[in-house]
């Protein structure tokens, strides 16, 4: 697999190298060794696996406040999503920037998105499906995020936004950030 550097400090594309023959292909999705390369070495202890049903529809952006921070690895199974990463790490050289990347059942990449940076996605396609890997048990307490529609952030989804949730079309903005 090969580990794509993004425009946020520690996300990465990954993209797998399946080995393809006659039958079909197969690929791998994780290496302890291959992610420790890249400074990873957190044990994942919790997958979810989320469906959309309506194009456009935009979920997020997430992320745990302190202790209960989480690396994620992201994956689309089924049908495409934009997926986007915001870092929230103020002494992060990329604080604030944004990277979006197209994940697809077809282009079997994923999205590794480090601790202090949110995550969020729209559907590119219906019945878009992901797997999600997270480093520490969700804790509702803990559990925070920021619109999608931030004007600070001002990221372009490619679709008009078909549907949000009512919790996250509430999240505050960027600004709230500074009593975290």
């Amino acid at each position: 697999m090969d580990f794509v550097s993004t425009a946020i400090d520690g996300c990465y594309v990954v993209m797998p190298s399946p080995f393809e023959d006659a039958r079909g292909w197969f690929a791998r999705y994780y290496c302890e060794k291959a992610f420790a390369a890249i400074g990873h070495t957190r044990h994942w202890v919790q997958c979810n696996h989320s469906f959309t049903g309506l194009q456009g529809t935009v979920r997020g952006l997430h992320f745990q406040l302190p202790p209960a921070q989480e690396i994620k690895l992201v994956k689309c199974i089924s049908g495409a999503v934009f997926d986007v990463a915001v870092d929230l790490r103020k002494k992060s050289p990329t604080y604030l920037k944004w990277f979006g990347f197209e994940l697809s059942a077809r282009n079997r990449a994923m999205l590794y998105i480090p601790e202090g940076v949110a995550h969020g996605f729209q559907t590119l396609l219906p019945d878009s499906e992901l797997i999600y890997h997270h480093s520490n048990f969700f804790s509702p307490e803990h559990e925070a995020g920021i619109r999608y529609n931030d004007p600070i952030l001002n990221i372009e989804w490619p679709l008009p936004i078909a549907q949000v949730s009512q919790r996250d079309g509430a999240l505050p903005y960027t600004d709230s950030l500074i009593n975290l």
